[in-house]
C-alpha cells in the first residue's frame, strides 16, 4: 500500500527519521508493508520476458510454418536448419532455412510414381495375357547353338 509522509498517522512519523523529508514520493514504503511499485514492475518484467520469448520462438519457427505446406523433404530440412541455428545461435542456418521455405521445389517424385505405377500395370496386364508365365512350369532355356541356327527374322539383321 502507498502511503505518503504527509497522510501518515502519528505511528509511522514516529518511525521516520528525523532527517527525512516531510513530502516523501510514493512510491516510498513504510517499514513492514509491502512494496506494491516493486510488485507491479516484478509482474510486468515476467510478463514482458514471456511476451518477447513467445515473439522469437514464432519468428524463429517461422521458416518450419511457412515450410510445412511443402514437401515432406523440404519441411524436414528446414526443421533441422532451424534446430541447428537455435543450438549454435547462428542466424546463417535460419536465413537458409527461410530462403529454403520460400522457394518452391519442383515435384519430382509424384510424376516418377505415376510412371512407376503405369510400368507395373503394364508389366501385370503383359504376365496375365502371357500363357508362358501363367503355366506352372518355367518356359525353356535357350542355349547358344539354338539361338545361332534358328532363322533369320524378315528384317535381316539377325537379331531374336
Amino acid at each position: 500500500m502507498l502511503a505518503y509522509a504527509v497522510g501518515m498517522g502519528d505511528h509511522v512519523r514516529e518511525m521516520l527519521n528525523p532527517n527525512a523529508p516531510h513530502h516523501l514520493p510514493g512510491f516510498i514504503t513504510a517499514p513492514g508493508e509491502t512494496d506494491t511499485l516493486m510488485v507491479v514492475i516484478g509482474i510486468v518484467l515476467i510478463g514482458s520476458i514471456l511476451m518477447v520469448g513467445n515473439l522469437y520462438l514464432r519468428l524463429h519457427s517461422m521458416p518450419e510454418r511457412m515450410a510445412h505446406k511443402s514437401q515432406k523433404l523440404q519441411f524436414e530440412i528446414v526443421a533441422v536448419l532451424g534446430l541447428i541455428a537455435l543450438f549454435t545461435h547462428n542466424h546463417l542456418f535460419w536465413i537458409i532455412g527461410l530462403l529454403l521455405a520460400m522457394i518452391d521445389l519442383p515435384d519430382f517424385s509424384t510424376p516418377l510414381r505415376s510412371i512407376a505405377g503405369s510400368v507395373r500395370k503394364i508389366a501385370d496386364g503383359d504376365a496375365a495375357s502371357d500363357p508362358v508365365e501363367s503355366s506352372s512350369e518355367p518356359p525353356p532355356l535357350l542355349t547358344a547353338v539354338e539361338t545361332s541356327s534358328r532363322p533369320r527374322e524378315a528384317g535381316g539383321h539377325g537379331h531374336v
